[in-house]
């Protein structure tokens, strides 16, 4: 399984503007927003925004970087395979 990474631009009301939607074999499964300034200590990490299948989680994580929710979004994936 590869992840292929879009980047968009998601309306979720705040001034988190950069996003990426993440694909797994064509398959819409994740959208990721990078926290902004307004989030202070967490300014620059990465939200799960949206998960679909079993990357949806009931309390969305936090990531350092887009290895790391890449990694956490692979691991989930690799329940189901």
């Amino acid at each position: 399984m590869s992840l292929q990474l879009q980047p968009v631009h998601v309306g979720t009301g705040s001034h988190d503007a950069v996003s990426q939607l993440i694909f797994a074999d064509g398959y819409l499964v994740a959208v990721l927003v990078q926290l902004c300034a307004d989030h202070e200590e967490d300014a620059g990490k990465w939200f799960l925004e949206a998960g679909f299948g079993p990357v949806d989680h009931p309390n969305p994580p936090l990531f350092d970087d887009l290895d790391e929710a890449q990694a956490w979004i692979e691991r989930r994936l690799a329940l189901v395979s």
